[in-house]
């Protein structure tokens, strides 16, 4: 009886673990994504909220709360490879909206994310690089960063 007993304490216990451990890297990747997305990051999380809560809180607690937390590089050399990656596999529009926002929230300016764009051409094509580009022109324009000189 009492094996029994203390193996449901540890099983209960390990949950309660398990569970803290998790809003731990919840909370932890929220701040990181506050930070770097502001309120475009959360719009994103929360519009997940009602089709796919999980995957919300994978973004944040994995990509945020683990990798963008990594020492190694800094915000905006991280948003930089981030940009790049999106205008590579091409029909990420969105989420190019938001890294685009989160590049210039991290210090990157205007010119710099263009000429990314544009030097993402030579390896992924124009097609992709003119999607980018004008992804970035939306953004600047929100932003009152047009013209780019």
């Amino acid at each position: 009886m009492t094996s029994r007993r203390s193996n449901h304490s540890r099983r209960r216990d390990l949950k309660m673990t398990e569970k803290k451990e998790r809003q731990e890297g919840f909370e932890r990747g929220k701040a990181v994504l506050d930070a770097v997305d502001g309120a475009a990051g959360a719009k994103v999380i929360d519009a997940l909220g009602d089709i796919s809560p999980e995957l919300g809180h994978q973004i944040v607690a994995w990509g945020f709360g683990e990798i963008y937390s990594r020492p190694g590089l800094e915000p905006r050399d991280r948003q930089l490879v981030t940009l790049g990656m999106l205008t590579a596999l091409g029909g990420c529009e969105p989420q190019l909206d938001v890294h685009i926002n989160a590049a210039l929230n991290v210090g990157l300016t205007p010119q710099q994310i263009i000429e990314a764009f544009l030097h993402s051409a030579v390896y992924c094509g124009f097609p992709r690089a003119l999607n980018a580009t004008f992804t970035a022109k939306k953004v600047f324009a929100e932003r009152g960063l047009l013209p780019v000189a």
